[in-house]
């Protein structure tokens, strides 16, 4: 009798321990149940002296290619042109686009855990490649030179066309007749003077007589 309490009492210290312990395992077991990051490349907070080529980011539970979204972008906020992920198993990879230049970027990530419950995150890293160049600069187009004006004569500058001599010798030949008419109308004044004066004297002559 005393062997079956005992063991009745086994029993029931058993049940005891395996209830307080599915208690304390109860709180721990959705967060087991979420996905979580496990690896990352480029890792986080990285200081790479060559640009990556694409981020592979390495997660706890298998992915959901339909509910896996891996984004990058710039210092400035700006989004970083890169392929959709692609999905194998628990690892989802990107491929970047272009070359990085030297800055800093972020990661961003957003995945579904096998509960339903969707995980996301971000971190950054830092491209810093010691050979990498900045890109020149664009050159000024050079401005349109004004033609340059012609300076206009100045009055010492300026010839004066010569006469023409058909000009010259018309405006001579003038002039001479001009003299030749005036020295005949004195000659005749001075030839009807004389003949006056002649009449005059002739007529007093004969008065006398």
């Amino acid at each position: 009798m005393r062997t079956r309490l005992r063991h009745l009492s086994a029993l029931g210290l058993a049940a005891v321990l395996l209830a307080a312990t599915a208690l304390l395992a109860a709180p721990a077991s959705p967060a087991y149940a979420h996905n979580v990051l496990r690896k990352a490349t480029p890792a986080q907070d990285a200081e790479l002296t060559k640009a990556p080529t694409k981020v592979t980011l390495d997660f706890l539970q298998k992915l959901n290619p339909a509910f896996t979204t891996v984004t990058l972008s710039d210092a400035d906020k700006q989004p970083v042109a890169t392929s959709e992920p692609e999905v194998d198993g628990t690892k989802a990879t990107v491929t970047i686009d272009s070359p990085l230049p030297n800055g800093v970027y972020t990661v961003a990530y957003r995945v579904v855990s096998n509960d339903g419950h969707p995980v996301q995150g971000s971190y950054k890293f830092t491209v810093a490649d010691p050979t990498a160049t900045a890109e020149p600069s664009p050159s000024p187009s050079p401005e349109p030179t004004e033609p340059t004006e012609s300076p206009s004569p100045t009055a010492e500058q300026t010839s004066v066309a010569p006469a023409s001599p058909a000009a010259s010798d018309s405006s001579g030949g003038g002039a001479g007749t001009a003299a030749l008419l005036t020295g005949a109308a004195v000659l005749a004044a001075l030839a009807i003077g004389a003949v006056v004066v002649l009449l005059r004297r002739r007529r007093s002559g004969d008065s006398a007589a």
